[in-house]
């Protein structure tokens, strides 16, 4: 249940995180402009029902139907959700565009997928056009007659629940369940998949809302990291409670605080009454923000407050005194595990939330009785490879007789006994190797399964046995698949679709791969990330475009501050089209260089073309 419950949640907010750009500047409009803001101006107020009415839930629903269909889902999803706000003029219709954005990007996916292999030649514009403006159509109509009407009165159950909660002064009593689930990384799915649609009503009709407040104190974390800094027993703990302080209070990630409190779970009574009492002071003082403060930094926090700032920050204050002094004697008595389990025990936690499997899928095998681990990825050729090559040699030592290659998700051999893949392939890995131990993962360099697997490999001794050389990896490389014309430093950071293309259009240009293959890497990202963790992404093309594929070749895009995948950031973007296995020698030298974390962070920066070369070869 708790599994289902984040996973739908990470839904929610997925739809909504992007777009909190326009709901801040929905907020500061807000702060600013209207009769009750810092600088009162009627027209220039006018801006904000537009933003309010029309572009946030066009937004969401798009960003809703991107994530089923990518940009036809986009279009489509924003087409529908005009009905919805149509149905309804008086109220924000946010929820609404939560349903819409997905429905419209299902139904246009449904669609694709029946004309796949129906397409006369030559109306393929004619037929996608018009079926994004005929269906979109079709779903606005819905949306205007059925959905928008039954989200309005959704919300305003809500709504009016939240007014009896806040009317007589109990809304504190939803810190107990809400500090927990924070805890349980479901911050982001309460906060912008349950308040902030409330909260963003309610802005709109007083100018600011409570709701928005809820999650994003950053008072009650604060207090429970003091209280480490102070009087931690563990030293290791204690020393590294500052530097959490200074990344919660002022970056905002309330993540950090969350291995304090598995540490010693008692320590959750410290936030949960904390947050009570902060929350009944807002309460009762009628304070709120004008927009999210997102990430809930104590900056942002005070730069949505509008005229309140000063109330707003008491709250805070009172939210961190009140745990602290809780928490305090907790940390004092307690004998508490180390951070470094805490923090392997959060990173665990997160992937389930990210809708990771915690551990294993099928029957865990006992040490001795593994001979074969098996990285697979869809194509088998870039994010496996450097999997196997990185927990092979972190291996190595402990079982010398294991074989660890990597192969296609669908090609997995009848020896293996462990599959190691992405969490959206365990369907296919476990068709192809039903006899497999199945360890679905995030990322195949830095993954708590992987570290359970390894704990797993190594908890009794194996014979020492050398791995049979024909399947380790080559010793040397039989051509050369990269040069300097393939490295480019410096990068301005991108989209990640727009990285990703720029790595495939190197390629093209490098003459190892036709124009479409571009297209290929992009349609590979949307069924599974490449993002390999460490700052590292390695986009490659789909198996189907292995047709377009002229010669091997290896590009190296470098983007210093970063490129988004996801919730991470790629430092490292690499290009990779290959012919058979004659670019895995370079994947493995790659992996390799992780394990050296200067060299790492040193290519993450470098302006030296030579070094990067010199280093891969």
């Amino acid at each position: 249940m708790k599994n289902g419950v984040q996973k739908f949640g990470k839904f929610l907010s997925a739809m909504v995180m992007p777009n909190i750009g326009a709901l801040i500047a929905f907020g500061f409009l807000a702060a600013l402009f209207i009769s009750t803001g810092w600088i009162p101006n009627e027209r220039l107020a006018s801006i904000h029902p537009i933003i309010l009415q029309y572009l946030i839930p066009i937004f969401i629903a798009s960003t809703g139907g991107k994530m089923i269909a990518g940009d036809r889902g986009r279009v489509i999803g924003g087409i529908a959700v005009c009905g919805a706000i149509a149905s309804n003029m008086e109220i924000t219709m946010l929820m609404a565009a939560m349903v819409m954005g997905p429905l419209a990007g299902w139904v246009i996916k449904k669609f694709d997928d029946f004309m796949a292999d129906k397409m006369p030649a030559g109306f393929e514009m004619l037929i996608n056009n018009f079926s994004v403006g005929i269906l979109g159509l079709l779903l606005a109509i819905l949306g205007y007659l059925v959905v928008g009407p039954v989200m309005s009165a959704i919300l305003a159950v809500l709504s009016a629940g939240v007014d009896i909660l806040v009317t007589n002064h109990v809304l504190p009593l939803v810190a107990i369940l809400l500090e927990p689930a924070k805890v349980l990384f479901l911050n982001n799915a309460i906060n912008h998949g349950i308040f902030t649609p409330i909260a963003t009503e309610q802005a709109a009709e007083a100018g600011k809302s409570i709701m928005y407040m809820l999650e994003t104190n950053p008072g009650p974390g604060l207090g429970v990291l003091i209280a480490y800094a102070l009087f931690a027993k563990d030293q290791t703990t204690k020393d590294s409670a500052p530097g959490a302080i200074i990344i919660h209070l002022f970056g905002g990630i309330h993540e950090i605080y969350f291995p304090y409190i598995l540490m010693n779970p008692v320590v959750i009574i410290a936030p949960i009454i904390g947050n009570m009492c902060a929350i009944f002071y807002f309460n009762i003082m009628d304070l709120g923000l004008v927009g999210p403060p997102s990430p809930g930094s104590i900056i942002a926090f005070l730069m949505m407050s509008g005229s309140s700032i000063i109330p707003n920050l008491i709250g805070v204050i009172i939210a961190t005194v009140v745990s602290f002094v809780i928490a305090m004697p907790i940390v004092k008595m307690s004998d508490v595990k180390s951070l470094d389990a805490a923090q392997d025990e959060m990173a665990a936690m997160k992937a389930e939330a990210k809708g990771q499997a915690p551990a294993a899928v099928g029957e865990v095998k006992a040490a001795g009785d593994v001979k074969k681990v098996v990285f697979a990825c869809d194509a088998g050729m870039g994010s496996s490879a450097m999997g196997a090559t990185k927990f092979r040699n972190r291996i190595k030592k402990e079982r010398p007789d294991l074989t660890v290659i990597n192969t296609s998700v669908d090609n997995i051999p009848a020896d293996c006994d462990v599959a190691v893949v992405q969490v959206t392939l365990v369907d296919r890995a476990a068709k192809s190797a039903p006899q497999a131990q199945m360890v679905t993962i995030g990322n195949f360099l830095a993954d708590p399964n992987l570290d359970a697997l390894y704990k797993q490999l190594t908890s009794e001794p194996a014979a020492a046995a050398p791995a049979p050389a024909q399947e380790e990896a080559p010793a040397a490389p039989k051509k050369a698949v990269m040069d300097k014309n393939g490295i480019k430093l410096g990068l301005k950071s991108v989209s990640k679709e727009e990285a990703i293309r720029a790595a495939g259009e190197l390629l093209v240009e490098q003459g190892c791969v036709e124009p479409a293959y571009v297209d290929a890497m992009l349609d590979r990202e949307k069924l599974v990330t490449t993002y390999m963790g460490m700052g590292l992404a390695i986009p490659h093309g789909t198996t189907q475009a292995k047709g377009t594929v002229k010669k091997t070749g290896i590009v190296f895009t470098q983007y210093p501050d970063g490129v988004d995948f996801g919730d991470e950031k790629a430092q490292l973007v690499i290009g990779i089209a290959g012919i058979g296995d004659e670019h895995l020698d370079l994947l493995s030298k790659i992996a390799d260089t992780l394990d050296d974390e200067e060299v790492l962070e040193k290519m993450k920066t470098t302006t030296d073309v030579d070094w990067i070369l010199k280093t891969l070869s």
